[in-house]
């Protein structure tokens, strides 16, 4: 395993006590303007089951963007289920053979916005329609680029562990199927470049001492934390979802109309993170520091 420097560790260590919230959001690369399968849930410390935020409301990636920039409240660790960035490690590229290849994460994040740039919403259609970008997509029509690569495509470091912990992760270049989180993600890369230099990425950006963090989440981790078996980590009713948040050590939420995988996950993985943000060993995991700044990582696995 890869050693840090004292002042490493113990900055890991004192993480949780300044967090005083925190949230996940659900996220969504779908078209249009606004996503159903958008949900943001936040809890603070303590065992008060997580709430939903603007409840009711029908999100646009926009709106998400606004609150995490302008009412998001201080010191939150907020998590996006969403890839923050492409394989590099396997190829020393994100595009091997493109010169417009970035150089690491942040760099990736403003090509895409670049490219995608008069798409309302944080689209990325541009992107992966792009004459050069298109090449190492796998997208929907059986349109496979020639630099996609073979099988289920390319994956990041992060990824290899998700599935050495049982995990079943898409390849983020991989656009087609209903389990895909490549939209996502290429979207999502358009809002974190909006966002930088306003809240911190873990591990893309350093540590802050004080103040909010965003972070990449799975889902299915609560999920499996709160005692869910694998492949079937969806919860889509209120009696389940109580089950599960006892099982991370929270009181119950408040009864919703209408329940959704989208809605549940954000609230379960809202208060699965309350529960692990302590442990030291999920802000460095082996591996990570030769690819922090290239292909980030996901909280929570090892």
């Amino acid at each position: 395993m890869e050693q840090r420097s004292p002042e490493a560790a113990s900055q890991k260590e004192s993480v949780t006590p300044r967090f005083d919230h925190f949230a996940a959001i659900d996220w969504s690369g779908a078209a249009g303007l606004r996503q159903p399968g958008i949900a943001v849930a936040i809890c603070s410390v303590g065992h008060d089951a997580p709430a939903l935020v603007r409840r009711g409301h029908v999100w646009s990636r926009m709106d998400v963007l606004e609150w995490i920039a302008g009412e998001m409240p201080e010191n939150t660790l907020a998590g996006f289920d969403l890839g923050q960035s492409l394989a590099f490690a396997d190829a020393g590229a994100f595009f091997p053979g493109w010169h417009e290849s970035p150089p690491d994460a942040k760099a990736l994040w403003a090509l895409v916005d670049r490219i995608c740039a008069g798409e309302d919403n944080l689209a990325a259609s541009r992107f992966v329609d792009h004459p050069e970008a298109s090449r190492y997509f796998r997208r929907h029509g059986g349109r496979t680029g020639d630099r996609f690569g073979t099988g289920s495509g390319r994956f990041r470091i992060t990824e290899h562990a998700q599935r050495a912990q049982g995990l079943n992760p898409y390849s983020n270049f991989n656009l087609v199927g209903a389990a895909q989180v490549g939209k996502s993600s290429l979207t999502g890369m358009r809002m974190l470049h909006r966002l930088d230099g306003r809240v911190p990425v873990w591990p893309i950006d350093p540590f802050p001492d004080e103040g909010s963090v965003i972070m990449e989440i799975y889902t299915s981790l609560a999920a499996i934390a709160a005692g869910l078996p694998k492949g079937r980590t969806k919860i889509r009713d209120g009696a389940t979802l109580d089950t599960a948040l006892a099982t991370l050590g929270s009181g119950p939420h408040t009864p919703l109309p209408r329940y959704t995988d989208h809605i549940t996950d954000a609230l379960l993985t809202s208060a699965w993170l309350r529960t692990v943000a302590h442990d030291p060993a999920l802000w460095s995991p082996e591996g990570l520091d030769a690819v922090a700044q290239t292909e980030g990582w996901t909280f929570g696995i090892r």
